[in-house]
C-alpha cells in the first residue's frame, strides 16, 4: 500500500501539494487545436496535469446506442458515427503528448475498453485515470495493473462493494481514490463530500475529488476535508457544443480555483498549536494576565 503515488515529478498524498487535473475530456470536440489550447489554459492556471478519454467506439458504445440518432455540429449522424468523430488517435496523441512534455506537464487519459489500454501503452501515457463508468470492467482494471503505472480511480455511480472489487482488482501499490458523483452538473446534496476521508479510512490512500459542479465552493470545500487530488472538466466556453461543456470550468474559473486551493492549502497548516510571529505584538499590547 502506498501513502504517496507519483506521477511525472509529482508526489501526490498527504502533506504534498493538492494535484489538479484539468479534465479535456471531450471538450476538444474533435480538434486537436482546441486539445491545445485547453493545454494551455490548464498550464496557464498552475495545474500539474491534463486528461483525456480514450475509446474504441466499436468496442466502448453500447449496443442500444450505436443506431442512436444525435444531433451534432457536423449534422445527424448515429452516436457511434459521433464517436468516430470526437476520438483522437495517434497522430493527435502524439501531438499532445509533445505539447505537454513542452509545457512541463503530465498528461494521460482514461481508457473505455482493452485495446485503448494497449494504445495508450503505445504513446507512453505516465498514469491511467479510471472513469467511473468502468469500475466494474474488472478485464481492463486487471490489464491496467499489469502496465505497473500509476493509477487515479474515480468511484461515481459505484456502491462501495463495486470499489472494493475493482480497488482488489487494481492493488494498493500506486493507487489513487477519487470521490466522485456522476450528475452533470452537480447538485450540491448530491456531492456528499464526507464520503473523503470515509475512503480514506477505508481504503488507506490517497484520496481526493473529481467535481462536475457549477462552481468552486465544493471543490474548495473538498480541499478543506483532506483531498489531494482535485479534477475539474475544463472548457474554452461552456456554451460550446457537447455534453460536457456545461458541467466544466472556464479558464477564468480555472485560475481562481487553482489559486484558491493553493490559499487552502497553505491555511490548513500542520495541526501543532504554536504562537506565531505575528501575534506577538497583540500578546504584548492586549493580554494582561500572564501564564
Amino acid at each position: 500500500m502506498s501513502e504517496f503515488v507519483t506521477i511525472g515529478s509529482n508526489q501526490i498524498g498527504p502533506g504534498r501539494p493538492v494535484y489538479v487535473i484539468a479534465e479535456i475530456g471531450l471538450n476538444h470536440n474533435g480538434s486537436v487545436e482546441t486539445a491545445l489550447q485547453l493545454i494551455d489554459v490548464a498550464a496557464h492556471a498552475g495545474c500539474q496535469a491534463v486528461k483525456f478519454q480514450k475509446r474504441t467506439p466499436e468496442i466502448s458504445t453500447p449496443e442500444h446506442m450505436k443506431d442512436t440518432p444525435r444531433e451534432t455540429p457536423w449534422g445527424t449522424m448515429t452516436y457511434l458515427e459521433y464517436r468516430y468523430k470526437v476520438e483522437f488517435e495517434k497522430e493527435e496523441y502524439d501531438q499532445i503528448a509533445a505539447y505537454c512534455h513542452a509545457k512541463g506537464m503530465d498528461w494521460f487519459a482514461s481508457p473505455w475498453d482493452e485495446p485503448s489500454v494497449d494504445f495508450l501503452e503505445q504513446r507512453d501515457a505516465m498514469a491511467y485515470k479510471i472513469a467511473s463508468a468502468s469500475v466494474t470492467d474488472l478485464s481492463m482494471l486487471a490489464k491496467i495493473r499489469e502496465t505497473g503505472k500509476p493509477v487515479i480511480l474515480s468511484t461515481g455511480m459505484s456502491t462501495i462493494e463495486q470499489i472494493d472489487a475493482a480497488v482488489e482488482t487494481l492493488g494498493t501499490d500506486n493507487l489513487v481514490i477519487l470521490h466522485a458523483t456522476s450528475t452533470y452538473p452537480l447538485p450540491p446534496e448530491e456531492a456528499n463530500l464526507r464520503m473523503i476521508p470515509t475512503l480514506k479510512e477505508r481504503y488507506g490512500l490517497p484520496t481526493g475529488y473529481s467535481g462536475h459542479e457549477p462552481g468552486l465552493q465544493i471543490s474548495l470545500a473538498a480541499v478543506a476535508l483532506g483531498a489531494c487530488v482535485v479534477e475539474r472538466h475544463i472548457t474554452l466556453d461552456r456554451t460550446m457544443w457537447g455534453s460536457d461543456h456545461a458541467a466544466s470550468l472556464e479558464p477564468q474559473g480555472l485560475d481562481h480555483l487553482v489559486r484558491d486551493i493553493r490559499i487552502i492549502e497553505t491555511g490548513l497548516g500542520d495541526g501543532v498549536k504554536r504562537v506565531f510571529p505575528g501575534e506577538q505584538a497583540p500578546l504584548s499590547k492586549l493580554r494582561r494576565v500572564g501564564a
